[in-house]
């Protein structure tokens, strides 16, 4: 099945659907704000990645922060993946999850002692280590417990990943990884380290990638660095070309997964290495939608506004990225489309869905779907204002199941305490 063959969200007979669930069965059951994922958009882009680089030996490990779901996670463990892990609490759903740690690479500028020491006793595949001081520190917790830490530096290439800043990892100004012209010395000290094996080089550039030349540009980079590497007697075994290939939310038109393996195989296909994918957006985000409804509709002389119950703690990419999401009726309405900012309930002015939308006269209670929202939406969701995190759901053909409940007022000041005595 072709990345475009499996349809997660058809609209059938005027009501939009999750396979074959009706969107407004899951909020009558459910309520509202509710991110609904499809198991079958899942496997069809995991197996679409899969094929596309079947032809070499790749290890694709799904990034959690995209969507750590325990549900979701399971789903892409079933069908072969393996995990990419910024922190010790992705590390613990990886495994909750069931991932391989033998399939888990741990990447991430801050590792604590106590995160490292919990990769270690688990004997993950990889840690991509972001620095020198790092590395030192890696050393030290692996000789404490008796082990040896496979190692890879994340270089950072100095390539242009022409996507938003705030997700652009790949430049000299970015705090990620080490520049590339200081690797050579920096494999000779970990090489000297009596705790690690250098196993690979890692490179991960940004995310939402629409256009595979800076892929190329990257990798021909790091094509270059390993065989400087193995000329002075590093094996490098593993080349992970980190994730960051971009997904439609708009009007994008992103490489196919076969585009973007011809241009990871063109630069590094022919060194003998394992490669190592970290996708997490391209995987998740067209796989789950955030289901709001419409509370009130409100104007002035300037503008006009459908106010919803989700907001920006439920979904923060508009506000943080000015990320355009497509938002749909779930019921086909009647009526002639204006343009409204879609907005939520939070106290600020940065509290948006969508500003300037064309859609049709919407009444209290009309149900809206955002597509797209399976990455990096609930993942990145808070409790700004008090507000309870949504639900989240997993539809696998025509059934679905709560795969996290509603959070409760009382789980908003779970763990809080007043104290009767301060001291100190």
């Amino acid at each position: 099945m072709s990345e475009a063959a499996f349809t997660a969200f058809p609209r059938r007979r005027g009501t939009l659907h999750a396979e074959g669930v009706a969107l407004a069965r899951i909020a009558d059951g459910v309520g509202t704000p509710t991110y609904v994922y499809s198991a079958g958009a899942l496997r069809a882009r995991y197996r679409a990645l899969a094929r596309a680089f079947a032809a070499t030996r790749a290890t694709i490990c799904y990034a959690l922060k995209a969507n750590m779901n325990l549900a979701v996670v399971r789903t892409l463990v079933a069908e072969g993946a393996g995990a990419d892990v910024t922190s010790g609490g992705e590390l613990f759903r990886a495994l909750r999850a069931g991932a391989d740690p033998a399939r888990i690479v741990y990447s991430g500028v801050g590792k604590r002692d106590d995160e490292i020491d919990a990769a270690l006793r688990a004997g993950i595949r990889l840690f991509n280590v972001e620095s020198r001081a790092e590395l030192r520190r890696l050393d030290a917790r692996a000789g404490e417990l008796g082990v040896r830490a496979p190692v890879a530096f994340r270089v950072n290439p100095d390539v242009d990943p022409k996507t938003h800043p705030y997700i652009a990892t790949g430049l000299r100004t970015s705090k990620f990884g080490i520049p590339i012209d200081e690797a050579p010395d920096a494999y000779a000290e970990a090489k000297a380290l009596p705790n690690l094996r250098v196993a690979g080089v890692d490179c991960h550039i940004g995310s939402q990638l629409v256009e595979v030349s800076p892929f190329a540009d990257a990798l021909a980079r790091v094509r270059a660095l390993v065989l400087e590497l193995r000329s002075t007697g590093h094996a490098i075994e593993i080349v992970d070309v980190g994730g960051g290939l971009g997904v439609t939310y708009t009007d994008e038109i992103p490489p196919s997964a076969d585009a973007y393996a011809a241009a990871v195989l063109g630069a590094v296909g022919d060194l003998g290495c394992e490669i190592i994918l970290e996708p997490g957006r391209w995987l998740t985000a067209g796989a789950g939608v955030l289901l709001t409804r419409v509370l009130y509709e409100k104007g002035n002389d300037a503008k006009r506004f459908v106010v919803v119950d989700a907001a920006m703690n439920d979904l923060i990419r508009p506000a943080l990225y000015e990320s355009a999401m497509k938002i749909e009726p779930v019921e086909d309405v009647a009526g002639e489309t204006r343009a409204v900012d879609v907005v939520g309930p939070v106290c600020e002015s940065g509290d948006f869905l969508a500003k300037d939308r064309l859609l049709p006269p919407l009444s209290h209670g009309a149900l809206l779907a955002v597509d797209s929202a399976g990455a990096y939406g609930f993942a990145m969701s808070s409790n700004y204002n008090a507000r309870p995190r949504a639900a989240e759901v997993l539809v696998d053909g025509d059934r679905f199941a709560v795969v996290r409940t509603r959070e409760t007022y009382e789980d908003l000041v779970r763990g809080e305490s007043i104290p009767t005595e301060i001291t100190g």
